[in-house]
This record gives structure tokens, C-alpha cells and sequence, in this order.
């Protein structure tokens, strides 16, 4: 009989440790741990919060295809990945672009004079946004990276090579935080 009340207590704390678990709160913010992109299932490689000046300005969760501590093997891949941001303070659209838009010159370098047109066209796309809103970049090779706004797609720019830099803003070599970076690129811990 003992035996049995210790498998019947034991059994559901066994299932609690063994379950994989199915959100991740940051900043009060529930990122779930997996998504999904023109079929393919996405993992929740890392997240973390973005702010400035103090002031929270939002949550970040990269998802991938496959775990990833390196950010060479991130953007080295041409394969499915997301940033999702869950604005926590109303922004302007051109305050979005001009934030992303400095970050992508420092990580673009020799390629930036390329990368120009493009990058003004995405910066055009971003919709002024309130806290709770949502802002989704997704890249999917053979198509470039869209960029939907609260459900609603805004937009497309074609390149793996304009994606990449775009991606470096958060996990290049010169990222908006290196302890987002780092949080990002946690490998799915």
C-alpha cells in the first residue's frame, strides 16, 4: 500500500518536471514557446526586454527553426526566423524606423550603400503603435522579410542578405543591447 501512495504522489510531480512548457513570461509579457511561418514550426530561441533611457519600450522573442547559441549560425542559415516585439509604450512609426534603422547602418558596414533603397522602404512600413500592440518581422527564404502589425502584414523586403542585417540589430555585432543579445540567443533555455 505504501508503495502505491508513493507512485500515486510521486507520479504527477514526475509529469510537472517532464512537461515541456508551453509560455515564457517577460516583463509580463507571455511569448509562447513555439510558432509557426509558412509551415514550419518555430522555436522560442531566447527573449528578452529592450529598454532606453529606463523606460521599458518592449519585449523581444527570436524564433527559429532549430535552437542556437550563435548568431553566425542564425544568419548564416537561410532559414524560417521571427522576431515578434510586444510594444510596452506608445511609439511613432518614425520613431521605430529610426531606432531599427541606426542599429541596421552599424551592423550593415561595407554593405549599407546596397542595402539603402530597401531599408527605406521597411522604414516606411511601421505603423505608429500603443502599448500592448504587436510587431512581427519574419524571414522566409526565397520570399525576404515581411513585417506584420498587429495581424495585419504592412509590408515585404526581398534579400536574405537585407534580412540578416536586419536580424544583426539584435543579434549582430553590434546589437541595440548585448544583454538582449544574449538573452536572444539563449539556444531555447
Amino acid at each position: 500500500m505504501r508503495t502505491f501512495l508513493a507512485v500515486l504522489l510521486a507520479v504527477p510531480l514526475l509529469l510537472a518536471y517532464t512537461s515541456p512548457a508551453t509560455a515564457r513570461e517577460v516583463a509580463g509579457v507571455t511569448l509562447p514557446e513555439t510558432t509557426s511561418a509558412s509551415g514550419k514550426t518555430l522555436i522560442l530561441n531566447g527573449a528578452g526586454l529592450r529598454t532606453r533611457f529606463f523606460f521599458k519600450v518592449y519585449v523581444i522573442g527570436l524564433y527559429l527553426e532549430r535552437p542556437a547559441t550563435d548568431a553566425g549560425v542564425v544568419l548564416g542559415t537561410d532559414s524560417v526566423r521571427r522576431a515578434e516585439l510586444h510594444t510596452l509604450r506608445a511609439l511613432s512609426g518614425p520613431e521605430i524606423a529610426s531606432a531599427i534603422g541606426r542599429a541596421f547602418e552599424q551592423n550593415a558596414g561595407d554593405a549599407a550603400t546596397g542595402l539603402r533603397d530597401r531599408l527605406e522602404r521597411f522604414e516606411s512600413m511601421f505603423p505608429a503603435v500603443e502599448a500592448g500592440d504587436t510587431l512581427v518581422l519574419t524571414y522566409l527564404p526565397g520570399r525576404g522579410a515581411s513585417v506584420v502589425a498587429n495581424g495585419k502584414e504592412v509590408g515585404v523586403v526581398e534579400g536574405k542578405d537585407f534580412a540578416d542585417v536586419l536580424f544583426s540589430v539584435w543579434i549582430g555585432a553590434k546589437p541595440v543591447d548585448p544583454a538582449l543579445r544574449q538573452a536572444l540567443l539563449a539556444g531555447g533555455r
